[in-house]
């Protein structure tokens, strides 16, 4: 039994069958009335990629490092119920004062790309990678990755980067060092590394799995070490994709994540962090027609907020994220009405020894960003 699976026996344990028969405007109604009675002690943010039926409650919007650095200004916020996963909650609770406590309302809610890359796994692939290299790679991480990995990175003088920052990061890493090892999304690291002129032959794969390498140049050569995950929701979009809209809907746009394979990325119209797609849609001329390649709820709630512009979903058939989707009323409910017992509930506490290095690897992408 891994530790997904004692996670969702623990949630489904404490989850009282009586929210399972509630309906959904009982919830609602409740929802509203902590958040009232709470006022400024509880703060709620929200991932774009959440459900509609709970950003609706959401105090603010925003990706992952955002909605961490507004959790930080929230000087007021006892409580902060995090509408997230894991990894965002983990920021938000190393961002924020000791006294301040985060929680997650489902303990499941977490992301595969960020599972990709464990501390064991890198500690033991920089140790060949050291081997190769010597002391030639600065570490990088992608904030979609665990506390312990950003620490790591930290505590080897590398960095934390946005999918809107990459690029001035990457840049930056190249003036501390001559290699750059980039976890844990093999996708966003290539395709930020072509955009500054690095080749696509001087980029190895790292294969944590087998701890090995997918390359068969002159190690040498080298300039970009990938690590081997990706996000499963953006790895689904395909050149076929592109090229069913190219030929029946030759007007559509395409806008992609840098999530997204190389090949999709190169094949876009335009590729960019979320906070960029939405300012894209929201500059669009109205009657515009756009294919957005990312998770399923934004592609929705963008659709839903432009009715003046034809929006859908680059994969027709694509499917929200399932671990960025685990937080529905139930739980949001369940923990904030702990919280009104008096009871904290999966609260997330990343210990000071991991937090320490982690906070700095952070505040190395802050000053520069």
């Amino acid at each position: 039994m891994d530790v997904l699976d004692i996670l969702e026996i623990e949630s489904e344990v404490s989850l009282p069958k009586r929210y399972s028969e509630l309906s959904t405007q009982e919830m609602e109604a409740r929802i509203r009335e902590i958040k009232e009675k709470f006022g400024d002690r509880l703060f709620l943010p929200g991932h774009h990629y959440q459900k509609d039926e709970v950003i609706q409650f959401a105090d603010a919007r925003g990706d992952s490092l955002k909605l961490a650095q507004i959790c930080a200004s929230m000087d007021k916020a006892e409580f902060i119920a995090f509408c997230g996963v894991h990894f965002m909650a983990e920021t938000a609770d190393m961002l924020t004062r000791p006294d301040q406590k985060v929680i997650l309302p489902d303990m499941r809610a977490g992301c595969s790309m960020a599972d990709m890359a464990d501390i064991e796994q890198t500690e033991r692939g920089w140790t060949k990678m050291q081997e190769i290299w010597g002391d030639t790679i600065l570490p990088l991480t992608y904030v979609n990755s665990t506390a312990a990995i950003k620490s790591f990175v930290g505590k080897h003088g590398g960095a934390c980067v946005t999918s809107g920052n990459a690029k001035k990061m990457l840049e930056w890493a190249f003036t501390q060092n001559e290699r750059i090892l980039f976890l844990p999304d093999q996708h966003l690291g290539r395709n930020t590394a072509f955009d500054i002129g690095v080749q696509l032959h001087e980029m190895a794969v790292y294969a944590p799995l087998t701890n090995s390498f997918e390359y068969t140049g002159n190690f040498e050569d080298v300039k970009v070490i990938l690590w081997k995950g990706h996000c499963s929701v953006h790895e689904k979009f395909n050149i076929n994709h592109i090229e069913n809209l190219r030929k029946n809907k030759p007007e559509t746009k395409i806008i992609v994540h840098p999530e997204c394979t190389y090949d999709v990325v190169q094949a876009s119209d335009y590729a960019g962090s979320t906070n960029y797609i939405i300012e894209m849609l929201e500059a669009a001329e109205p009657g515009s027609k756009w294919a957005i390649g990312t998770e399923m709820n934004l592609v929705n709630r963008l659709a839903s907020e432009h009715p003046d512009k034809e929006i859908e979903s680059l994969n027709p058939f694509m499917c929200p994220c399932l671990t960025m989707n685990r937080i529905d009323l139930a739980h949001l409910l369940w923990s904030l009405e702990k919280l009104e017992e008096g009871e904290v509930v999966n609260q997330i506490k990343v210990p000071d020894e991991v937090a320490n290095y982690a906070v700095l690897s952070l505040e190395r992408m802050l000053e520069r960003s």
